[in-house]
């Protein structure tokens, strides 16, 4: 059997279960074939594709509502409903979406990007069908990791009480994008391996292929109605607990036993959870065997998973984790905090290191801040490190229960710039916004890992809270300006001009040295300052280009309304300064996905495009 060019739920539906099977590996064999030429989600997709299959079999997309927690396994319910011939263009600039998208398909009733939302997401899509007097049905997908989520007990809690018609399906492969941590992990486990449907199933299948004659036919027989038996021995309490009927666990790679289930399912008038158990990766043996690493993947050699582009350039994660695992060796208040991301933020070392002092909380962002206040009023100097957009979840916790009691905490918040191939819900391009105007807070963006370096020996020391911002990867560029040393409120001069300064912050100081040259070459000679905190400005400096009535513009890939800019512009008025000239920054917008080389030039904010705009501002100028 050949994978069809285009694919619908109506071929899919009329497929045997001959061909379903036949079926299942091509959708592996496409989606290992998309990911290793473009990057994306590989391990979490694998999963559950026999999951996919019987959804699309069982269920009326688009009239039934499918709504994907997270979205990062989502790629065969991409291919189902007519996008396999655009897989090629996967996470690629104006190529389809890593995760559901609504402006994509009328099959993604709902955009994610983000964990532990789907079950709220689909409660209110189930809500609008009652109360708009329509029958369909609506399915969350969740992952175990969601359940680590604070919101999904919310969204539960709700459901049950109003005893909304809702299928949830928890996919639980004991993963997240590390292995789950935890009381609900354990207690997943526990009905994983109860020990009666065990015993049980272990007993039986002993003594009918004992049986002569027909003892394999029993067997099989068996095989075919394990999951019946099995609810008769394992007795969940939890789910029920919320009001949720509980089905399971069923094996989440017998696409037939699926399908049954989703039938039993189906039919229920009452909010029902039906609990699969998969294999993160299933079918790939390089993302099977650590499918941690194989989350997310760039792109890769399908042979044997290795990257087709090693990168030379220097992770701020890394670097941060590294030294703060030197810090700790000397001081034992030291303590990190991860939301679920150990490896992703750089805390692996930290974690082999000194185990008891890395908090791995889950997908619950909340609590990590909080946890780190507590943890700080209780003497400690808590690292909290986490991705700039899984920050803004943490926003009240951060104003509230850190900087308002003026605790010693430190926020390492990775991936602060364009976030590149997965797109608007992971771009870090709002954290300058939202912290910046929070009283007490030191708010810093490093230009170079090096730099990084300094603001945290700093941090450590300093007796109130503390944000440092970062791209996923130093610039090639930082590497010509070594850092000597780092103060707040004291900007750095990288390099000397007559006829302007361009200020810059983090990532963006590389494209102001390349504007520069640029610059250079129309005869105009400008100065380079790295804006290395945001919050205190280094108002000296602004007060010496005002005096001297040198022109000057900002640089930031951060959202104009609320960034270096706006706080550069606030403090002139406040005090009659001069004004910037022009500020470059993301516009009111959300940014599509791509790589970000291609993203910055989309917006006109590469070094290039730069360069050709300030030619033109400073004619007019003159």
């Amino acid at each position: 059997m050949e994978l069809p060019l285009v694919l619908s739920p109506e071929m899919l539906k009329q497929m045997t279960p001959q061909e379903v099977e036949e079926l299942i590996p091509l959708l592996r064999e496409q989606i290992v074939d998309a990911v290793s030429q473009t990057g994306g989600h590989l391990a979490s997709n694998l999963g559950v594709v026999e999951l996919t299959v019987a959804l699309h079999r069982v269920f009326d997309s688009p009239q039934d509502k499918i709504v994907f927690d997270v979205g990062h396994q989502c790629y065969a319910h991409k291919i189902i409903t007519g996008r396999g011939p655009q897989m090629d263009g996967l996470r690629q600039y104006e190529g389809i979406s890593g995760f559901p998208k609504r402006e994509e398909s009328e099959h993604d009733a709902y955009g994610t990007g983000h964990a532990s939302t789907a079950i709220s997401a689909a409660l209110g899509l189930a809500r609008a069908r009652d109360l708009q007097g329509e029958q369909h049905h609506v399915i969350a997908v969740v992952g175990d990791g969601a359940l680590t989520g604070g919101m999904s007990y919310e969204a539960m809690n709700d459901a049950g009480s109003g005893r909304t018609r809702l299928i949830v399906i928890l996919n639980d492969n004991q993963m997240s994008i590390a292995p789950n941590v935890g009381a609900v992990s354990r207690y997943l486990t526990y009905l994983r391996t109860s020990k009666g449907w065990l015993n049980a199933k272990r007993a039986l299948a002993a003594g009918l292929k004992k049986t002569p004659l027909v003892g394999n036919s029993l067997h099989r027989l068996l095989q075919r109605w394990k999951n019946h038996i099995r609810n008769i021995f394992v007795k969940d309490r939890f789910f029920q607990a919320f009001g949720l009927r509980y089905l399971g666990p069923v094996d989440g790679h017998d696409e037939r036993g699926l399908e049954h289930f989703l039938m039993r399912a189906k039919r229920l008038t009452e909010p029902v959870l039906l609990h699969i158990v998969t294999t993160k990766g299933k079918g790939y043996a390089v993302a099977e065997n650590n499918p941690s690493q194989a989350h997310g993947m760039p792109a890769f050699d399908p042979q044997d998973g290795s990257p087709r582009v090693r990168s030379v350039a220097r992770s701020f994660g890394a670097a941060a984790g590294e030294l703060l695992t030197r810090l700790a060796d000397e001081d034992p208040r030291i303590v990190a905090i991860t939301a679920a991301m150990a490896d992703s933020t750089g805390l692996t070392p930290f974690q082999k290191r000194h185990p008891h002092r890395l908090f791995d909380v889950g997908i619950a962002e909340e609590h990590a801040v909080t946890l780190a206040a507590g943890l700080a009023a209780g003497g400690l100097r808590p690292v909290v490190a986490i991705y700039d957009t899984f920050m803004q979840r943490a926003y009240d916790q951060v104003m509230v229960d850190v900087c308002l009691q003026r605790l010693p905490v430190t926020f390492l918040i990775d991936r602060a710039a364009i976030g590149g191939e997965d797109g608007p819900t992971h771009h870090g391009v709002w954290g300058t916004a939202f912290l910046r105007h929070i009283p007490e807070l030191t708010l810093m963006n490093p230009r170079s890992v090096d730099e990084m370096a300094h603001m945290l020996l700093w941090a450590m020391r300093h007796d109130g809270p503390v944000a440092i911002r970062y791209p996923r990867a130093e610039h090639m560029l930082q590497a010509k300006y070594p850092c000597a040393g780092f103060e707040p409120s004291r900007w750095e001069s990288l390099e000397a001009g007559e006829d302007l300064a361009l200020i810059a912050t983090g990532p963006m100081v590389a494209e102001a040295l390349k504007a520069r040259r640029v610059l250079a070459g129309h005869g105009i000679s400008a100065a380079v300052i790295n804006a290395s905190t945001i919050k205190p400005l280094d108002e000296g400096l602004i007060r010496r280009l005002s005096a001297a009535g040198t022109p000057y513009m900002v640089l930031e890939e951060q959202a104009l309304a609320g960034g270096l800019g706006s706080a550069i512009g606030e403090l002139c008025v406040q005090q009659g300064l001069t004004l910037p000239r022009h500020i470059f920054a993301l516009p009111d917008a959300f940014i599509p996905h791509g790589s970000h080389d291609r993203l910055l030039k989309h917006l006109g904010m590469d070094g290039d495009s730069i360069a050709a705009a300030i030619a033109g501002l400073m004619e007019r100028i003159a």
